[in-house]
């Protein structure tokens, strides 16, 4: 019975604090009572609070969506991340794509031009997807983990001990009006008392609040740190891609020399195995190949030409769309007159096709004896 006794008053007092800070709040909006101003320099930590909660929170999700662009796999890895369960490992779209371009350039035959490339460029596209993964987790790990602590820890228990100094503001300016009010020498006496209490809460409290507001400059000295992880994070992924690249680019810079006896090769790997038909058509076709090739100039003849002032036939490689006015389109198989003018630059020759004329990418042709 003494325990619900207590349990009564307490509920009556609680509800009596709730209604008197309800009444306070709408006579402050109401412009009928006077509220109680926090100093300026905690005016200030509060705002710089909020706006540091506000950029992370930006800075965060942006972080989100740059490493992970589609929605519902951030979704998932959102939920996975709520239940404490790790997140089933996926393919990401450079891998994906790699993995296509191996299977095109199989299909196709890794003894052709093409199917080597693709097959190179698969190879390429899977290291830089590797090279994506480690990224994400580096930076979820360095960078995003850090942010979001802030938010739902720090961040948090900032704006409890706001919201409690909000209910001591409200009781303490209650106070003062309960004071105001009073008439009796007696009831002035036990509302002074009670302004002392409140006030004394109020102060300890903006005390509490303050303490917490200045080690934001602690956080944003550690954000800086996660922040230069991050960066160095995003210069290792970049610099590994350009490597990659670089490398592949290499590679594919031998294929214009062979392009046309790797097409004579799967020319005569799509014959019919018919026994006869085969022997005629592969004599054709090594005729043909040894025919092309006696023709086809050496790379050093670019040079030659270049340093020259007479014209050349070369062959055309593949199809090219000129950029601009000054530049000639091409077509794959055709043959037109290249030559050489002074000042030109050394990856470019000017090409004649009947009444056309224009630059044209050197690695595009074959010359021709």
């Amino acid at each position: 019975m003494n325990i619900m006794d207590f349990n009564v008053k307490k509920l009556a007092a609680d509800a009596g604090t709730f209604l008197s800070r309800a009444v306070q709040f709408t006579e402050e909006k109401l412009g009928q009572a006077e509220k109680t101003e926090l100093d300026a320099h905690l005016e200030n930590l509060l705002s710089k609070a909020e706006c540091t909660k506000l950029w992370t929170e930006k800075v965060m999700k942006q972080t989100e969506v740059l490493l992970q662009p589609n929605p519902n796999a951030r979704m998932e890895e959102f939920v996975y991340e709520k239940l404490d369960r790790k997140a089933p490992s996926r393919v990401n779209n450079p891998e994906l794509l790699g993995q296509h371009m191996i299977d095109a350039g199989n299909e196709f035959g890794p003894g052709t031009a093409y199917g080597n490339a693709l097959i190179k460029c698969g190879e390429t596209q899977k290291r830089i997807g590797a090279a994506d993964r480690e990224l994400i987790q580096t930076a979820a790990i360095n960078f995003l983990t850090p942010l979001r602590n802030f938010i739902e820890g720090d961040y948090k228990t900032i704006t409890r001990e706001r919201k409690l100094l909000q209910n001591k503001r409200l009781d303490l300016d209650a106070a003062k009006t309960r004071l105001r009010k009073a008439k009796v020498a007696e009831a002035r006496a036990a509302s002074e008392q009670e302004v002392r209490i409140a006030q004394s809460e109020f102060d300890r409290q903006a005390e509490i609040t303050r303490l917490l507001l200045e080690g934001i400059s602690s956080t944003h000295a550690h954000h800086l740190r996660c922040l230069n992880d991050f960066v160095e994070a995003q210069m290792t992924y970049y610099a590994q891609c350009y490597q990659y690249m670089l490398d592949l680019q290499k590679q594919l810079g031998s294929f214009p020399s062979t392009f046309l006896a790797n097409n004579n090769q799967s020319t005569t790997t799509c014959v019919p195995s018919s026994s006869n038909t085969t022997t005629a058509a592969s004599s054709v076709s090594v005729t043909a190949s040894l025919s092309s090739l006696s023709n086809v100039a050496a790379p050093s003849s670019f040079g030659e030409l270049k340093s020259s002032s007479g014209s050349r036939k070369a062959r055309v490689l593949y199809d090219y769309d000129a950029a601009n006015s000054t530049e000639l389109s091409l077509l794959a198989d055709e043959v037109i007159t290249v030559y050489s003018i002074p000042g030109m630059d050394s990856d470019w020759l000017m090409g004649e096709r009947g009444n056309q004329k224009g630059k044209v990418p050197i690695t595009y042709l074959e010359l021709l004896n």
